[in-house]
């Protein structure tokens, strides 16, 4: 885990600042393409891009699967086999992020990290256990398992990289998996359970003081320590939770960007800055969720997604969606062409 960190490289400000001299000389009013500008800055001081932005030849989005001990607690709707069913659809390519997946040309590749099953063809076997621990009753997972996949995704993440994918996108796929994502948001950001907790996958509203108490209660039986992001995720947190954060640790070792989805992402990419804040400036935030605590965990991170489309599907849905963005960031980087070459000089 320390030689993960360590690898971690700040990023490339003198390539940033080249990056920003070229964008201003290009054919078109000093930052007019706003934000579109400041992406492909953040993506040229990537060592992974060296130096500058180009177009992404090959995307991965990451959905890492697993069912949670919590669900016992009634604080979802859908049966818990729903998780295993949806793992499946997805090596079908029939489910939301797969065909949005496919539409940005980034292939998805399912996780199984805790799944309440047998193993599914055609997913990834990363599995931990059948199932979380239940988090308003004890740990969700012992510290040395979440360590244990937060490096395996990690590793993963980077064999990935080394077969030439550039840029990564996490999702994850959990019935009552928002029950230890709003969990893990109220310890890292300081909240109150009741200021986090939202009604995740249609979970009915007059209920919503229920799954409020057991998050409550899972905070106080578990006693996370907000200055250990590690211990967050073992203690309150889920193995798709682990599995993102790992994604995160991992993609940013190499010196590559991912895109988060949702609130879930949100809440892996708290910890995950818990354990190496450089992780940080690797991160590009896809939407804005339409889960309740989305706007704490977001100000937490200091990021601003570029997408609001009141989407909350989770599978890594918004990720897919953003991942047209940087293939426009890198288009305006690249194709466009220059002041100077069309002898068109600006007014200072």
């Amino acid at each position: 885990m320390a030689a993960l960190v360590a690898g971690i490289r700040t990023p490339d400000h003198e390539a940033q600042q080249q990056a920003q001299s070229h964008i201003d000389g290009l054919l078109k009013p000093f930052g007019s393409l706003g934000r579109l500008e400041s992406l492909a800055v953040q993506l040229a001081g990537m060592p992974g891009w060296q130096g500058k932005a180009s177009k992404p030849e090959k995307k991965a989005i990451l959905v890492m699967c697993a069912d949670h001990g919590v669900f016992d607690e009634g604080v979802a709707v859908s049966p818990q086999a729903v998780t295993a069913i949806q793992a499946l659809n997805m090596t079908r390519h029939n489910t939301g992020v797969c065909v949005l997946a496919a539409n940005a040309g980034a292939g998805v590749y399912v996780v199984d990290t805790g799944i309440d099953c047998d193993p599914l063809p055609g997913v990834k076997d990363m599995r931990v256990a059948r199932g979380s621990g239940n988090i308003a009753r004890g740990p969700a997972m012992s510290r040395q398992q979440a360590e244990a996949l937060l490096l395996a995704s990690a590793n993963y993440t980077r064999e990935l990289a080394a077969s030439g994918v550039t840029l990564f996108g996490v999702g994850e796929l959990g019935i009552a998996n928002t029950t230890p994502a709003a969990a893990m948001v109220s310890v890292l950001t300081d909240s109150e359970p009741a200021e986090v907790v939202g009604i995740g996958a249609n979970f009915p509203q007059q209920q919503l003081r229920h799954k409020v108490d057991v998050v409550r209660r899972a905070l106080e039986v578990n006693l996370p320590d907000a200055s250990d992001g590690l211990d967050v995720l073992a203690k309150v947190g889920g193995f798709d939770l682990v599995g993102m954060a790992g994604v995160m640790l991992g993609a940013a070792s190499c010196g590559l960007p991912v895109v988060l989805d949702g609130f879930l992402s949100y809440a892996s990419a708290l910890a995950a800055c818990r354990i190496a804040p450089q992780v940080h400036d690797y991160l590009i935030p896809s939407h804005f969720s339409a889960e309740k605590g989305a706007r704490i965990a977001l100000q937490h991170l200091d990021l601003v997604p570029y997408l609001n489309m009141e989407m909350r599907l989770g599978e890594g849905s918004g990720a897919a969606l953003a991942m047209s963005l940087v293939d426009a960031a890198c288009a305006m980087y690249s194709d466009m062409g220059t002041l100077a070459a069309c002898a068109i000089v600006l007014p200072d």
